[in-house]
């Protein structure tokens, strides 16, 4: 098949026989917006950035992720005007308090209670810089292209694309899910069968071998085993973690390059 640009990173996470390729491009299109936002050569300085990201702003577990990442003076910059335009909003918000309707203690410490119409403004205005994020989006945008392009590469049937699919370890439980709700929307039923049929017995035997992964670690802990080989049995917790959920939990942090 002759690769596109648009394809080849869909591809490299295939050929990275990893437990989820998806994970694969969701780390990797993370990782580039780190990069985007805060290396060496950011483009965080251009205006039209700049201005989306005051906006914006970061959740908690992208400024975790951009503090390692290592670029203080970066991130001192970022912090800085995000820190101006949520000093503006919020001396709006506070000059027009309203009071939260009366409801009961379990509803003011729920999430979806704080939100909704019955709480105060200055709380809806906090919750809705809490759910805004500048990485989040670009991850989800990029990943929503690769979901497309995953479509498009499987409906298009092209020899080494469909082995890489087949002989692969399947994906994680997550992203499965994300795939089959995707099917519909760009597959005949006919199409739609064939796919669920290999996504779902590739699943069973992927999950039944991280399960023995598992297994046979836990039997390394027995002394009676201690000389015994372990296999592939080693990082058998983080993939076992990475199929249930996704993501990547025994990574170090990603600083700068």
């Amino acid at each position: 098949m002759k690769e596109e640009l648009y394809t080849i990173p869909l591809m490299d996470a295939f050929r990275a026989g990893d437990e989820c390729p998806f994970c694969y491009i969701e780390r990797d299109v993370e990782r580039n917006a780190l990069d985007f936002v805060l290396g060496q050569d950011a483009s965080y300085m251009q205006d039209h950035v700049r201005a989306e990201t005051d906006k914006t702003g970061f959740c908690r577990k992208h400024y975790e992720k951009m503090f390692a990442y290592g670029e203080t003076l970066a991130n001192a910059l970022i912090l800085e005007t995000r820190l101006k335009y949520l000093m503006k909003e919020m001396k709006k918000e506070i000059k027009n308090y309203a009071p939260t309707t009366k409801v009961g203690l379990m509803d003011k410490i729920c999430k979806d209670t704080a939100v909704s119409k019955d709480s105060n403004n200055v709380s809806r205005w906090v919750h809705g810089t809490e759910e805004s994020c500048y990485i989040c989006n670009h991850v989800k945008r990029n990943y929503e292209r690769y979901i497309a392009t995953f479509f498009f590469l499987y409906k298009k049937g092209d020899r080494e694309f469909l082995d890489l699919v087949k002989n692969g370890k399947g994906m994680c439980l997550h992203h499965l899910a994300d795939i089959l709700d995707a099917t519909p929307l760009y597959l005949g039923k006919k199409e739609q069968q064939e796919l669920r049929n290999i996504l779902f017995k590739q699943m069973e035997e992927n999950m039944e071998r991280v399960l023995e992964d598992i297994e046979w670690l836990e039997k390394k802990f027995d002394y009676r085993y201690k000389d015994a080989e372990w296999k592939n049995s080693k990082d058998a917790v983080q993939r076992a973690m990475q199929k249930i959920t996704g993501g990547y939990p025994a990574d170090p942090p990603y600083t700068q390059r």
